[in-house]
C-alpha cells in the first residue's frame, strides 16, 4: 500500500535492468578511481545525482530544476577534472581492442598499415648483446620498442636519430657521459628512431621500493600503449622486460632474447 503511493517504486523488468547496469557502471568507476585524488569528486557527483533523483521523485520542482542545472554544468566540469583519467581509460580500451587479432586485422584493412616494431632476429641479437654489456657495466638504459600504437608524442620529446639498430650505437647513446643518455630510446620500424625521450610515469602506488624512475617510466608507457620496454638498472645492473604494465625480471640474456623474439613473431 505504501509503495503504491510512490510511482517511482513501481519497477518493471527494464527498470531493474537499468538499475543493475547503472550499479555496475558506478562499481567499475569506483574501482577504477580508487586510490586516486579523483575518488572524492566521484563520490560527491554520485551523491548529487542521487539527490536529484529523490527530489524529482517527490516532485520538488524548484530543487529538481536547481539540481538539473548543477548537473548539466557539472558535465563540462567533469571533462576537465577527469581529463587524465578519461584519457587513460580510452587509451587502455583502444589498446585492448587493437592488440586483439580481430582489431589489428580491421585496423590494417582500413588504414593499410601494421605494427612498427622490429622485423628480424638480427635486431634482437644486437639489442640483447647491448643490454648484456650494459648490465655488466651497470650502465642504466631505457629502450622502448614500438608496435601498433604510434609514439610520435613520445618521440617529439627527444632527439630524432633514425639509425640502424647496432649494439655499439645503443651502448654509446646510454654511456653516462653521452648527452643523449638521460631518457628513453625509441625503436620503431626496425630503426632507432629517437633518444633522450621523456616517458609518462605510472600513477600506481604498489610499485616495489627497489624500482627506480626508469621502471616507473617503463610501466607508465606500457600502460598507455602496446609498446614493450627494456630496463637496465644503473644501481644493480639487472635487466627487466616490461609489457602491459607488468615487469618481468630477466635472469639471463636468453630469456630477454626469447621475449623479444616472441614480440617479433607477433608483428
Amino acid at each position: 500500500m505504501v509503495l503504491a503511493l510512490f510511482g517511482f517504486l513501481e519497477l518493471s523488468l527494464a527498470d531493474i535492468l537499468d538499475i543493475l547496469l547503472l550499479g555496475l557502471i558506478i562499481f567499475f568507476a569506483f574501482k577504477w578511481l580508487r586510490g586516486s585524488s579523483a575518488i572524492s569528486i566521484f563520490v560527491a557527483i554520485v551523491s548529487l545525482y542521487l539527490i536529484r533523483v529523490l527530489v524529482s521523485a517527490f516532485n520538488m520542482r524548484l530543487m529538481t530544476a536547481l539540481m538539473e542545472t548543477v548537473l548539466d554544468v557539472g558535465v563540462l566540469a567533469l571533462i576537465v577534472i577527469f581529463q587524465p583519467e578519461i584519457r587513460k581509460f580510452l587509451i587502455s580500451l583502444g589498446n585492448r581492442y587493437m592488440n586483439s587479432a580481430r582489431g589489428r586485422d580491421i585496423f590494417n584493412r582500413i588504414f593499410g598499415k601494421g605494427r612498427t616494431g622490429m622485423a628480424g632476429g638480427e635486431a634482437v641479437n644486437e639489442i640483447t648483446e647491448a643490454c648484456r654489456r650494459m648490465s655488466e657495466d651497470k650502465t642504466g638504459a631505457l629502450i622502448v620498442i614500438a608496435h601498433m600504437t604510434p609514439l610520435e608524442d613520445i618521440i617529439s620529446t627527444g632527439d630524432r636519430i633514425d639509425a640502424s639498430i647496432h649494439r655499439r650505437l645503443i651502448m654509446n647513446l646510454f654511456f653516462k657521459n653521452s648527452p643523449l643518455h638521460d631518457g628513453a630510446m625509441v625503436i620503431s620500424g626496425n630503426r632507432i628512431t629517437a633518444a633522450r625521450c621523456t616517458l609518462p610515469i605510472t600513477e600506481r602506488t604498489d610499485i616495489p621500493a627497489n624500482y627506480g624512475m626508469r621502471h616507473k617510466a617503463a610501466i607508465g608507457i606500457t600502460e598507455e600503449t602496446d609498446a614493450d620496454v627494456i630496463v637496465v638498472s644503473e644501481e644493480t645492473g639487472r635487466i627487466s622486460f616490461v609489457r602491459g604494465g607488468n615487469v618481468t625480471p630477466i635472469n639471463n640474456i636468453n630469456e630477454l632474447k626469447l621475449l623479444l623474439n616472441t614480440s617479433v613473431e607477433e608483428e
